[in-house]
């Protein structure tokens, strides 16, 4: 039966440990606490990103700008259309990008149809006026014939007064008969008689005949407007520059057949010029007439104010025009690409962050940073601009936050980011 092992045991002399080696192995033992240590108070976090692939911002307070970025064209601020007066064969006279003067002839319309109507109606208006001068003829022989009748009665009146005088005188000498008396009365009464009617007569048909010659002067000169009308077409088939400017588009080709109204060309007027917009759809109860723009043309930078925004929807865009505040702009010209900026709201003292990927998961969350950890916290957005967002709840100015997306981080709550 064995004991112990003492049997087995050797003794060694005692040697010294030296300092070096002592040395060394207090280090290695502060080198392992120290990581413990780090291991130990290091947080949690469920996942681990780079940090150079993260965008983050910090949260600050002052002006924020609510904008809507459009896109558009330089276009001017007159560019009327030239159309067709009537039906027939254009001549062109301009070509495209041809300089005009107001008031220059620009196109011709042929129009055999106006032509002949005016034939037709100059015609009319000669036998009218040769119609009306007869009829002044016959009031004049019938007004005659009038007065010769009434002169007549005035005539047998005189005579009928004088007989009756002579039968009055003879009467009181017994030179002539009751009845031949009585005979003289009747003729006198008869003869005034005749004249009244006479007179009347006359006054009558004189009305009439004025009548007649006045209808007859209205027909004249109705037909002398249709007549002056048909001449003002005619005379509208020359078409005239109505601004100075140059031939834009032509819109048919020379000696087309057109209808009446039918486009022919475009003018543009060089001297004034504006911003055609076009703004989505989702903004369009927000815009209203007056508000500020940026107009950004190259490195130029141009302050316009809305001047009018169309009341449909083409595209799921809105096209508005904006009227420049400053009157030469240099360097423009029509259609050349712009980008713009409509100022909707400017609104102080806000806690804003710069917009960022993050927005895309509906404003709602947002990773809050603290030493190396990112924490999911819940957040709500209130404004945007084109370059900053209003944060409502959630965080306080000078925290940091990411603002690229969040889809990396799987709803993750806290993620390490690593350097």
């Amino acid at each position: 039966m064995i004991k112990d092992t003492s049997a087995q045991d050797v003794e060694i002399p005692s040697q010294g440990i030296s300092k070096r080696k002592l040395g060394i192995g207090f280090a290695v033992l502060l080198v392992v606490a120290f990581a413990a240590n780090a291991i130990i108070t290091q947080p949690k976090a469920n996942m681990s990103v780079d940090r150079l692939t993260v965008q983050i911002a910090a949260l600050e307070r002052g002006e924020l700008i609510r904008d809507v970025s459009a896109n558009g064209r330089i276009v001017a601020a007159n560019a009327p259309q030239v159309y067709a007066p009537e039906q027939g064969f254009v001549n062109l006279l301009v070509k495209a990008g041809d300089q005009v003067q107001k008031g220059q002839s620009v196109a011709v319309v042929d129009s055999p149809e106006l032509e002949n109507q005016l034939k037709q109606q100059r015609s009319e208006l000669n036998r009218l006026q040769g119609e009306l001068a007869r009829q002044e003829l016959d009031a004049r022989r019938q007004t005659l014939q009038l007065t010769k009748q009434m002169d007549l009665a005035s005539v047998d009146l005189d005579a009928a007064e004088r007989e009756n005088r002579r039968a009055q005188a003879s009467i009181v000498d017994n030179l002539i008969s009751q009845i031949d008396l009585e005979k003289a009365v009747d003729d006198l009464a008869r003869a005034k008689l005749n004249f009244k009617h006479a007179k009347q007569e006359v006054e009558l048909a004189k009305d009439t005949l004025a009548f007649e010659l006045e209808s007859a002067r209205s027909t004249v000169s109705t037909q002398a407007l249709v007549v002056e009308e048909l001449e003002r077409k005619i005379n509208e088939l020359t078409i005239l520059a109505s601004v100075d400017g140059v031939v834009g588009n032509l819109l048919v080709q020379p000696r087309a057949l057109v209808t009446k109204n039918a486009a022919l060309m475009t003018l543009v007027d060089l001297s004034a010029y504006e911003a055609e917009l076009d703004v989505a759809e989702s903004y369009a109860n927000e815009l209203s007439v007056g508000l500020p723009v940026e107009i950004r043309i190259g490195n130029e930078r141009i302050i316009g104010r809305l001047a009018s925004i169309s009341p449909e929807v083409t595209n799921r865009e809105v096209t508005t025009r904006v009227r420049f505040e400053q009157e030469d702009v240099p360097n423009i010209r029509q259609n050349q690409q712009i980008t713009g900026r409509v100022l909707l709201e400017n609104k102080g003292n806000v806690l804003k962050v710069r917009r960022g990927s993050f927005m895309q998961t509906g404003g709602h969350v947002a990773y809050k940073i603290e030493d190396n950890i990112a924490s999911r916290v819940e957040i709500s957005l209130g404004a945007s601009s084109m370059r900053e967002v209003e944060v409502l709840s959630g965080l306080n100015e000078n925290d940091q936050i990411i603002i690229s997306n969040y889809e990396q981080f799987e709803e993750a709550d806290t993620v390490l980011l690593r350097d």
